[in-house]
């Protein structure tokens, strides 16, 4: 099986993959997140996964073979506002209170290029988390457990932050960072078979 090429250093990812049993090489995008005026929040996590791929795709010269390369992007929305890894405990703090005894958009971008195609195929999955109302001492306890790092939303659904969680609409697999549902689709539909 011919490895993917994981256009990001995210371990979440990386872990999702090595669940699959797929193969796969990590070359990290040096794509600047900007999103252009014309992308909507939602539009902007596809748009995201889709320019982390081509980022690679530029890293190898224009005479060689790429195969298979795959960025996926994930951010959280909430009143119209996108929150990306916070940059500190205190910035990580705040959006836990934002979110608490609230509901906010989870939306996973996902982008696979085929090299033998040279075909880039992008898909979205959107999701819904509700937040139970948090304390003051739980706000406290969850920021110096060091979860919050480099995280959308300062927050990791497979670990603590479960305790504070009380609904989920869509995809949990989504919410960690990669929606397998939708990738397994985009795979199959470009003819990249892992199932032995």
């Amino acid at each position: 099986m011919e490895p993917i090429i994981l256009a990001s250093s995210s371990p979440r990812r990386q872990e999702i993959f090595k669940q699959l049993n797929i193969p796969f090489k990590v070359m990290a995008s040096d794509f600047e997140e900007t999103k252009p005026d014309n992308i909507s929040l939602q539009e902007a996590p596809e748009y995201f996964a889709a320019q982390k791929v081509r980022s690679v795709v530029r890293m190898f010269p224009a005479n060689q073979q790429v195969g298979w390369i795959f960025g996926a992007d994930t951010s959280i929305i909430f009143n119209n506002k996108m929150y990306g890894k916070p940059r500190d405990a205190e910035e990580a703090k705040s959006f836990l209170q934002t979110f608490s005894g609230q509901q906010h958009e989870v939306i996973s971008g996902i982008a696979l290029f085929n090299g033998e195609l040279q075909y880039l195929e992008t898909k979205t999955s959107k999701n819904l988390v509700t937040f139970k109302k948090l304390s003051e001492k739980e706000l406290d306890w969850y920021i110096n457990t060091g979860e919050w790092h480099g995280v959308a939303g300062g927050y990791r659904i497979q670990g603590l932050a479960q305790c504070f969680i009380s609904k989920i609409e869509g995809s949990y697999s989504s919410i960690m960072g990669l929606p397998i549902s939708e990738f397994y689709d985009i795979i199959s539909e470009q003819g990249y078979d892992f199932i032995q």
